[in-house]
């Protein structure tokens, strides 16, 4: 998902060398960006996966049970740890740059020490994201774990071994959660059983993680080959498909009886406290989720009659419900035949954005971009495309991974198809995090996305920019574009909903399938990753309203003078942060220009 891009501006120069350096008269601080990058290094030791995924090697053989008690305790040590040595200088006496990147790792340890208290161990897995299934993709060989030599196979091995150990950790734990009445709503657990049992599977044919002995090395010798082979073979058999049958068996057996059988957070002993920590945590701000709904019930009434407008420009003829129904169901928004086509067709948009990005942004990233499908295993449970981070050092791209279980009903309308691959890939999540991963200006550990109301709330905002961008040149596509901000919008109120009590699963789902465009099975999917990962859906809107107020505020400060480039490039020129950090970083950067 990445392209050679546009020269880098000016304006990018000029932004990173007067945060980093002379804005405000101060120099970079050298020991705090030591301090930053024993952090960094720490950390990786910590979390050998996120090393992976970043490029480093060095713990490819490793994996942290990072829910393990032992590894709790040495977390917590470590995150205070860092706090003291941050609390030694006064942020008043740094510069524009390194005030942020303090803010962000405070922000980091803050909340990382507060989430333990929560006891996130007995919860350590969902039908969404999890590392099942991280392992699944980095074992299937198409992702961030290299199978190109012999020690690629053997790290792959230990990791096997590894993973192994959390499994039986992982149901150690999930079994105190059911002593405390602390366990997952039964609509995920039975969702998740499926997803163990297909990575159990024996099938070579079926099961992606035989896929590596398609490729095995061919600089080494036959018979090493075969030696090869033969220990992928017993590596799997004996150790990782084993692992991934006893947990489905688990989830199946023991833990599914004693699941809950609320939607959200509500209905387990502190479940309100914990969903208030997952708000502030994943929005970056002290917004109430009470706030946070009633801001939902008036964007969607917002967009609701915009997309009433749109009907009546299209002439149909009947409410609006039945305006999403024909949208969804008539033929002419269902062309495709192959998943080639699919693929195809956002391949076209792509190209369509291109001769344009640069009426939006100066600076574009060097890093590869590829538009891909879903791998087989994961298909089934994703709801929509996704956009999967490449490696730091440039040697894995960015991935606009497509989903394609059945071409034929893949419809472009309420999809959004347009929208949706101007969020997911460019110039949303691919410029943004591809630029964050190439500022070597920033601090290593900066380099890395940490903060999704950022992250999302830039891909967001980007969608408002479709129309100059080439794209919602139609009234399908503006309705998809719609749909897509609507389904944000929707967020807002069932997120909040579904975790206070407010809503039933059944309910979320009956409000979604009544302001918006989609299939109930989509609409079953959207809400059981709402119920999957508490407070994450809410980082799209919160993120893109900021954006947009800070946007209008300095339009209204700087009159003639703003400049809309100026402004994108500057979003992206420090990196991610929390909320409550950006307004002050543009603050000073809209006083120094």
């Amino acid at each position: 998902m990445k392209q050679v891009p546009l020269k880098i501006s000016c304006f990018l120069v000029v932004c990173c060398c007067a945060f980093n350096a002379t804005a405000d008269g101060q120099q970079r601080n050298v020991r705090l960006h030591q301090l930053f990058e024993s952090y960094y290094q720490e950390s990786l030791q910590q979390d050998p996966i996120s090393a992976t995924f970043a490029g480093d090697a060095r713990y490819n053989d490793l994996l942290a049970n990072d829910i393990s008690a032992p590894y709790l305790k040495q977390k917590e040590q470590f995150d205070k740890k860092y706090l003291r040595l941050l609390s030694v200088y006064d942020k008043r006496t740094l510069n524009t740059a390194d005030q942020i990147s303090f803010d962000v790792l405070k922000e980091i340890l803050d909340m990382d020490i507060e989430r333990m208290k929560y006891h996130p161990e007995y919860l350590p897995v969902n039908q969404f994201s999890s590392l099942p299934l991280l392992m699944g993709q980095l074992g299937s060989g198409q992702s961030a774990q290299p199978f190109a030599t012999i020690k690629d196979y053997e790290n792959w091995f230990k990791r096997i071994t590894a993973f192994s150990a959390w499994t039986d950790t992982a149901i150690s734990n999930m079994q105190k959660g059911v002593s405390k009445g602390i366990v997952l709503p039964k609509a995920l657990v039975v969702k998740m059983i499926p997803q163990m049992e297909s990575l159990a599977e024996k099938d070579t044919a079926k099961n992606p993680l035989f896929l590596p002995l398609n490729h095995l090395p061919t600089h080494i010798s036959a018979a090493e080959q075969e030696q090869l082979r033969q220990s992928f073979l017993q590596a799997l058999t004996s150790v990782l498909l084993p692992a991934y049958q006893h947990f489905a068996d688990y989830l199946k057996n023991d833990y599914l009886p004693h699941a809950s059988d609320a939607a959200g957070l509500s209905g387990i002993p502190g479940g309100k406290e914990l969903y208030r920590y997952y708000v502030r945590y994943f929005t970056t701000t002290d917004r109430s989720p009470e706030d946070i709904y009633e801001t939902g019930i008036r964007e969607v009434t917002r967009i609701s009659k915009a997309m009433e407008e749109l009907k009546e420009q299209s002439g149909f003829r009947g409410t609006l419900q039945e305006y999403f129904v024909f949208l969804r169901t008539d033929r002419q928004f269902m062309p495709f035949k192959s998943p080639e086509e699919v693929i195809q067709a956002y391949q076209q948009i792509y190209d369509k954005i291109k001769p344009r990005l640069h009426t939006m942004l100066s600076v574009a990233p060097k890093a590869r971009f590829e538009i891909r499908r879903v791998e087989a295993f994961r298909e089934a449970s994703q709801n929509g495309p996704s956009y999967t981070i490449g490696a730091m050092d440039g040697s894995r791209p960015g991935i606009f991974y497509v989903p394609v279980p059945d071409p034929t009903k893949i419809n472009v309308t309420f999809l959004g198809m347009e929208a949706t691959f101007i969020h997911e890939a460019i110039p949303g999540h691919h410029y943004q995090i591809s630029l964050q991963q190439e500022n070597t200006t920033l601090p290593t550990f900066r380099r890395q996305i940490n903060f999704s109301a950022f992250t999302e709330g830039w891909a967001l905002y980007c969608e408002s920019l479709g129309k100059e961008l080439g794209c919602y040149t139609d009234i399908p596509q503006q309705m998809g574009a719609l749909n897509n901000e609507i389904h944000r919008a929707i967020r807002l109120v069932l997120d909040v909903g579904i975790h206070t009590g407010k809503m039933t699963r059944e309910d979320a789902v009956k409000y979604m399938l009544a302001h918006e465009s989609i299939s109930e099975e989509e609409a079953v999917t959207s809400v059981e990753r709402y119920m999957a990962i508490p407070g994450q859906a809410l980082t799209y809107k919160i993120g893109e309203q900021e954006i947009l107020r800070l946007r209008a505020k300095y339009k209204k400060l700087q009159g003639t003078r703003f400049n809309i480039i100026q402004f994108n490039d500057a979003l992206l020129a420090q990196g991610d942060m929390p909320l409550k950090v950006l307004e002050r970083y543009m603050d000073n950067r809209a006083a120094n220009h």
